[in-house]
């Protein structure tokens, strides 16, 4: 793997190349296409799944449910450990934040809500992490491409935000029906004599929604992970304080993404469930 203080060293006559090289290499997921079953870094198709995002978000969310499961089967009244009142105190923060948000009656939303934030929070946590750690462990086993942050990958974020669409599809038809939900598309705002307007801007409507939730989350996770790249790229003695100072910023950003993220789901959710 590249070494990024050899990069910038003043007798090399190649340092801008070999400063791209480096974000380059940074920015190359680890790929493996379904059709053929090659395993690389960079390629391209439908059939293509970017293996780290996949490994780090399971590994992240297998994590979060051994913790969370592990503190619900060992709960205890009186004088809890520090673990259990993290725990504790995450659930009462979301389900207060969910009753101010939501006014449907689905008992789906609380959990789903803890869990979008508390996932979404670890996977963006991992851009704390410096640049080259798991790369250069892994580089030991012959794996040459890795990306530790999987938010910072549209292919997640996208994912995710489609699986908030298909539930709002969900409420939509749960709480209205088919004949209430066709009414209010073809009616609502205009009235029945503009129907196609109608179902036009409702199109544009529920079009909007993955997309702002998926885009705001990549954009702001990949902006993040590419400062910390370029600032790998600079002389060690200037790297520390750079990046101290810009991770304890970037923790701001890293909760109030998955913050953002969770509230926008509540919030598409409810509006689903409680009509136009």
């Amino acid at each position: 793997m590249t070494d990024s203080s050899q990069i910038l060293n003043s007798n090399n006559p190649n340092a801008s190349a070999g400063s791209s090289a480096y974000v380059q290499h940074h920015l190359h997921n680890l790929t493996l296409d379904l059709h053929t079953w090659k395993v690389g870094a960079a390629q391209t198709g439908f059939w293509v799944v970017n293996l780290d995002t996949l490994i780090t978000s399971w590994i992240l969310a297998g994590l979060f449910i051994l913790l969370f499961g592990f503190v619900a089967a060992r709960v205890k009244s009186g004088v809890p450990g520090p673990i259990q009142n993290f725990v504790e105190w995450a659930i009462e923060k979301i389900d207060h934040t969910v009753r101010e948000s939501y006014q449907g009656k689905s008992l789906l939303i609380a959990p789903l809500a803890l869990s979008i934030f508390v996932w979404v929070f670890l996977m963006n946590l991992m851009d704390l992490l410096p640049v080259d750690l798991i790369p250069d462990v892994l580089n030991l086993f012959g794996i040459e491409h890795w990306r530790s942050v999987p938010t910072s990958d549209p292919s997640l974020t996208f994912a995710l935000s489609i699986s908030i669409f298909i539930l709002i599809i969900f409420f939509n038809f749960y709480s209205k029906g088919i004949l209430g939900l066709g009414k209010e598309i073809l009616t609502q705002p205009f009235g029945a004599y503009l129907f196609p307007l109608n179902i036009a801007f409702r199109f544009i409507d529920e079009l909007v929604k993955p997309l702002s939730l998926s885009l705001r989350l990549f954009g702001n996770m990949f902006a993040g992970e590419l400062i910390f790249i370029l600032i790998a790229l600079l002389p060690w003695w200037i790297q520390w304080p750079l990046g101290s100072l810009w991770a304890v910023f970037h923790i701001l950003i890293i909760v109030i993404q998955a913050f953002v993220f969770m509230m926008l789901s509540v919030v598409y959710l409810s509006m689903a469930e409680s009509g136009h």
